[in-house]
């Protein structure tokens, strides 16, 4: 047994004493994917209660949230409007407070039963329709000497008065961004944005009120959580959208003359260009980083823990030039700050400034191009990073074992941003990406038609999908060297692919210990089965990070006939850098009242029990 009491040495020493320094299980959840028989087109906030009552049953003490804050037209929940807001789509209208909802039955029946269809993607209509009816039923609500909602209103206007403005003007100019609006309203003139309040008074206190009432909700199921000694954990976006109420009303701190995004490497070619602006970090220093301490501020109300996106950014972000094509996604960007001899000061600042206000536990997204100066930061402060599965290697390109995965780290099958591992087995595992490959061989001035005759030679064609390149059995280094027709030291990069990603599936039933010869045939021809499943969550739950949590579709792939539907169809949550009608929209195909009532959730407390995860 790993003793974890290293902790009360780091600078997170409080916050681990209160939380406990003990190994636990978890499981990740994005609201939108999950419904009850009680909820109304999408995923709702009380919704969670029943996501705690399944880790209450499961042996789970963690539940991990996507974030929950209001987006805008694409509806992702890492471009935000507002680093503060809770989207409306998540409200419960039944739960309420302090409303007559009799004039309203009607109106709640006909707005169930349009978005009552079953389906597996999610229909973003049903925002606006909630929207829509929670402005009728606002206007026939008396909220005079609503002490709660007053106290509310107070406490939380350092950023909920920019926020209502921000989205009644967004009404008004049938959602244009803010840099289209009338120069007055775009540049905040104080005279027109007060003549503005006073002709829209209802329509802008309506926002208030919307956010006070999921404030309510959200602070019940923590209240709930915490009866159950259940943990949630919140994940705060690094950043905001270029159109949110924060840009606008908090300008001078970011650059727009700039996109963030993340530099090439081998699982995105050609990088990735998210679209929101960096910050202006000697804007914020100077400020004492207040903006990213009070967004904390508000989480702690609803959280127990949080989770750092896109930590890697506190130390540098990869910056594009607006003006850089949008074909060349992220190719050609740089870090800001450029000198790397910075970046550990540069992250301390941040942190130092962010863990001394909320009794959150923070935990750090550190994946992606991760700098040195990362692993060491996180151990001092005493901040779990993530170790995914597939993508812990020795040296010898070997999959790291169980006792290998860094201690202070949550361990984790896939993440929201990868394939699940039932896709990744089926497409991902023993493959190279093709965009790579074939940028690789331009960079080495090899022509289209011969690298066509490379890929022909090296690669199996029928069982290479989605622009991943699959090795053939026979492949040695030597074999490429001769495709190549170039001397080793022009093709390391091609022979690094290749030892990292040829016989791969091998390697990974070897680290799983699946031995028998004839199951290890049938899953090397592609086949996954309950026994595949089992055996990984056992070996991420028996890793040595302090924490295990996995999203709630690997978890109920040990349900067969749930493994059965994620062998058809995609249950897959985000493909980072592509935007498309699949991302973010992913519905699962059990509502949470069959998941409760699963067989196989007495084996994943088992499971947790027997790796001493409670």
């Amino acid at each position: 047994m790993i003793d974890y009491s290293f902790l009360k040495n780091t600078r997170t020493a409080s916050k681990w004493e209160k939380f406990g320094m003990r190994r636990r299980s978890g499981v990740a959840v994005p609201l939108f994917s999950v419904k009850s028989k009680k909820s109304i087109g999408i995923g709702e906030i009380p919704d969670i209660k029943m996501v705690v009552k399944w880790c209450e049953q499961t042996g789970n003490t963690i539940v991990q949230l996507l974030p929950l804050n209001d987006t805008g037209y694409d509806f992702a929940p890492y471009n935000s409007v507002s680093s503060y807001a809770l989207d409306p789509m998540y409200i419960s209208i039944q739960s309420l407070r302090d409303v007559n909802l009799n004039p309203f039955k009607k109106d709640i029946r006909e707005l169930r039963s349009k978005f009552s269809a079953a389906c597996d993607k999610v229909d973003y209509a049903i925002k606006q329709g909630k929207v829509d009816l929670l402005w009728k039923i606002y206007k026939r609500t008396y909220l005079n000497r609503n002490r709660k909602y007053e106290t509310f209103i107070k406490e939380n206007s350092f950023w909920l008065k920019n926020y209502a403005l921000f989205k009644a003007l967004k009404h008004l100019y049938t959602g244009l961004s803010w840099e289209e609006w009338p120069r007055q309203y775009k540049d905040k003139d104080e005279t027109a944005l007060s003549n503005f309040w006073e002709k829209n008074k209802n329509k802008i206190e309506f926002h208030y009120w919307m956010q006070w009432q999921l404030s309510e909700q959200l602070k019940s199921v923590k209240n709930y959580a915490s009866e159950k000694n259940i943990f949630l954990m919140g994940d705060i976006p690094f950043l905001v959208s270029r159109d949110s109420a924060d840009v606008w009303s908090e300008r001078e701190i970011f650059n727009l003359e700039l996109s963030s995004g993340a530099p090439p490497d081998m699982y995105f070619a050609n990088g990735q260009r998210w679209g929101m602006p960096p910050y202006k970090r000697d804007v914020i220093e100077k400020t004492n980083f207040d903006y990213f301490r009070k967004k904390l501020v508000y989480a702690d109300n609803f959280y127990d823990m949080f989770r750092i996106d896109h930590f890697v950014g506190f130390f540098r972000l990869w910056t594009i030039d607006m003006n850089e094509p949008e074909d060349t996604a992220g190719l050609n960007g740089k870090f800001d700050p450029p000198g790397e001899w910075n970046w550990e000061e540069t992250g301390r600042k941040l942190l130092d400034a962010m863990r001394d206000g909320p009794e959150m536990l923070p935990c750090a997204e550190d994946l992606g191009t991760v700098p040195d100066c990362s692993g060491k930061v996180l151990w001092e402060y005493g901040i779990p990073g993530m170790d995914v599965q597939r993508w812990k290697k020795e040296s010898d390109n070997s999959f790291v074992n169980a006792d290998g995965f860094r201690w202070l780290s949550i361990a984790t099958v896939s993440t929201h941003d990868s394939s699940s591992v039932v896709e990744w087995w089926h497409n991902e595992a023993g493959t190279v990406d093709g965009i790579l490959f074939g940028r690789l061989c331009a960079n080495k001035n090899i022509g289209d038609e011969k690298t066509k005759e490379i890929i022909s030679s090296l690669f199996d064609p029928e069982h290479s999908y989605y622009d991943r390149l699959l090795w053939k059995n026979n492949i040695t280094e030597e074999i490429i060297l001769q495709a190549f027709n170039l001397p080793k030291e022009n093709c390391y990069d091609i022979i690094a692919l290749y030892y990292d990603s040829f016989g791969e599936k091998e390697k990974f039933l070897d680290l799983i210990e699946l031995t028998d010869a004839d199951e290890r045939d049938l899953l090397l021809k592609g086949k996954t089965n309950l026994n595949f499943i089992r055996k990984n969550l056992q070996f991420i739950s028996g890793t040595s990070s302090i924490f295990s949590i996995q999203l709630l579709q690997e978890w109920l792939c040990l349900d067969e006939n749930f493994l059965r539907k994620v062998e058809e169809k995609s249950y897959r949550i985000n493909f980072p850098g592509v935007v498309n009608d699949a991302n973010w929209t992913m519905i699962l195909p059990y509502n949470l009242e069959k998941i409760l009532n699963l067989d196989v959730n007495g084996e994943i407390s088992g499971m947790v029990l027997k790796n001493e995860r409670i």
